[in-house]
Order: C-alpha cells, then sequence, then structure tokens
C-alpha cells in the first residue's frame, strides 16, 4: 500500500503543461497588443485635436477678432471710412480720456498675406505705428452692416482653412 501512495505521488501533475502555457502567453499576448492599440489610438485622436485648437489659423483667427472688436468699440460712431470694395476700413477714436475731438484713426488692411491696423494722427494726417495682427491671410473683407462694422477673414496655411466673421458696434 505505501509503494503504490508514493508512486501516486510520482505520478501526480504538479504545474501546467507546454500547451497550456502556450496558450496563456498567447491570451496575454493578444490583450496586451489591444491595450497597447487602444493608447496609441488615444494619443493619436489627442495630438490631431490638440492641433485642429491650436493650429496658428484657429490662434490668428482669434487675435484679429479680439483685435478687431477692441478697436471698433473704442472708434467714435459717426466717423468711419469703408473701401468701395471692402478691402479696408479706417475708424476714428479719442487719443484719450481728455480729448476733446476726435484726433486718431485706426486703419485696418491687408498686405502681404498679414492683416495690419494703421495707427495715426489726424490733423495732420501722420501715421504713428503699424502693428500686424495676423498672418496667413487669404482673404479679408469689411462692410457695413446696420451700425456696425464687419470683418469676413479667412485664414489658410496650406493645410487648414478658417474663416472669422466678427461685427463690432462703435461706441464714442
Amino acid at each position: 500500500m505505501k509503494t503504490t501512495m508514493i508512486k501516486k505521488r510520482l505520478t501526480a501533475s504538479r504545474g501546467f503543461t507546454l500547451t497550456e502555457l502556450i496558450i496563456a502567453m498567447a491570451i496575454m499576448l493578444i490583450v496586451i497588443l489591444a491595450i497597447g492599440m487602444a493608447l496609441v489610438d488615444g494619443q493619436r485622436s489627442w495630438n490631431i485635436q490638440y492641433d485642429r485648437i491650436y493650429s496658428d489659423v484657429i490662434t490668428d483667427g482669434y487675435v484679429a477678432r479680439r483685435k478687431f472688436d477692441a478697436v471698433m468699440r473704442t472708434a467714435s460712431r459717426d466717423n468711419f471710412w469703408l473701401d468701395d470694395t471692402g478691402s479696408w476700413v479706417e475708424v476714428y477714436y479719442y487719443a484719450d480720456d481728455t480729448s476733446t475731438v476726435v484726433d486718431r484713426y485706426a486703419r485696418f488692411y491687408v498686405a502681404n498675406g498679414d492683416l495690419n491696423v494703421e495707427y495715426g494722427q489726424l490733423n495732420p494726417k501722420v501715421t504713428l505705428t503699424i502693428e500686424t495682427v495676423c498672418g496667413n491671410v487669404s482673404g479679408c473683407t469689411f462692410a457695413q452692416v446696420g451700425r456696425s462694422i464687419q470683418m469676413i477673414l479667412t485664414l489658410d496655411n496650406g493645410t487648414r482653412t478658417n474663416t472669422v466673421i466678427s461685427s463690432a458696434v462703435t461706441h464714442n
């Protein structure tokens, strides 16, 4: 009886067979590859969204709209010039809070693919500074819509296009 127990103990299986190990490793490999693919795809999607949000045409459009709104809202509501073709707009404003007459101007125009704003003095008309607002401009038109001035700005960097439409009412 003792010999059969010893024999039974020696022949009893205590581990996994080679086939079981290979199958378990194959399943683990498939799971790890699936998780890796999901992580890579998530990172790729995040990069695409980041590029869309922070691309130069998006940020340039935001900056141009903010600058246009800021200048238009400080301009005199009675005095502005708009080109017949809509290629530029010129507004007049007070140099500071103590000014009694409109004595400054700001002119938005496009040159060499850049949206520029020229600041100057009236009487005599003298340009003080020219500021480049944004680049990658493929088209820009200005129009009067009711009491507001509208800018339709199209930006294109070769891979992305962004159109910004901004209207502002002159206040002063």
